[in-house]
């Protein structure tokens, strides 16, 4: 996958060319075993991030928090001899005895750092055991999302189909809420829908490919299905808006007065693009989608899921 590669060193400090504190550099794609160091498994570490699709920002971050974490272990420990004693230790020493501010959110992103790590490691096999798996993870999260409940999915319903229906028939509103209630995508990616993206050829199953045009987000590229009912939709609002090149050939904020044009007819304090992608995404969930298909269906990276489903779990725990 197309992404730009990042120095684990900087030019002319050790691991690049020579031995150093840090020992030999090790090419990417080397094979890890047990016995390989810290400073060695980051090259193919990164390899794997980038095949995963992480973001260059969060390859950065983690790769700086495994180097201080092999300051205090020592960068030429073997990943076989990092014990969840080893690690507590170091969040230990990060905390109170390094000398050094750490926030919340940084603290919580090098647990995050250390679970993927190890988790890699285990999942390929390179070790037996996840000693990162019992160190817990104090995340420091946003509040949870807004999300409409069932009962106020049928009302805005209700409102859009009046409005498509009406004296003064709009489809607009409805084709919006259906295709943002259905996908879950986002109001960027929305606005990106080109009409050639949208696949009608059986109105009984249509979909969208949600494309990006920077090689660098392709792992965000998906196909999901749209709402079997949303084809004659489609045609209305193509009589009647006449789109040439994008679904919608407006501005965000025009479908955001849209929103909230639905959400004062539904008796609603507010509706947003975010809400109806979280909306989406708990009713998937409480439904019981298969969490790996979620995480594709929302484009989200490994990383990003970690934090997402957790508040997917909070969020439709009561029920809907």
């Amino acid at each position: 996958m197309p992404a730009e590669q990042i120095e684990m060193f900087p030019r002319g400090q050790p691991g690049r060319g020579s031995q150093g504190e840090f020992g030999p550099p090790v090419a990417h794609g080397a094979p890890v075993s047990a016995a390989t160091s810290l400073v060695a498994a980051l090259g193919p570490f990164q390899d794997h991030m980038i095949r995963q699709g992480f973001t260059e920002n969060t390859i950065k971050a983690f790769l700086s928090d495994l180097r201080l974490l092999g300051k205090y272990v020592g960068p030429g420990t073997a990943v076989g001899e990092i014990s969840t004693k080893k690690l507590n230790d170091f969040l230990t020493w990060m905390l109170y005895k390094r000398g050094v501010p750490c926030s919340p959110k940084t603290y919580a992103r090098r647990v995050t750092t250390l679970k993927v790590f190890f988790g890699w490691l285990t999942t390929d096999q390179v070790l037996a055991a996840d000693p990162a798996a019992p160190v817990i993870q104090q995340s420091v999260s946003a509040p949870l999302a807004e999300i409409l409940y069932n009962n106020q999915v049928e009302k805005v319903l209700e409102v859009t189909r009046s409005l498509m229906e009406g004296e003064k028939s709009d489809a607009r509103p409805h084709l919006l809420v259906s295709l943002l209630l259905q996908t879950g995508i986002k109001k960027g990616e929305c606005m990106r829908i080109e009409l050639r993206h949208i696949d009608s050829s059986n109105p009984q199953n249509p979909t969208v490919f949600i494309r990006y045009d920077n090689p660098r987000y392709q792992h965000k590229e998906r196909k999901l299905k749209l709402p079997a009912d949303w084809a004659p939709v489609f045609q209305q609002y193509q009589a009647q808006y006449q789109p040439q090149e994008r679904l919608f050939e407006c501005t965000a904020r025009n479908l955001e007065y849209v929103l909230h044009d639905v959400a004062q007819r539904a008796n609603l304090p507010t509706l947003s693009f975010e809400m109806l992608r979280w909306t989406s995404a708990v009713r998937d969930y409480a439904a019981g989608m298969d969490r790996e298909k979620l995480r594709q269906k929302m484009g989200l990276s490994l990383v990003s899921w970690q934090e997402t489903s957790q508040k997917l779990e909070k969020l439709a725990s009561p029920g809907l």
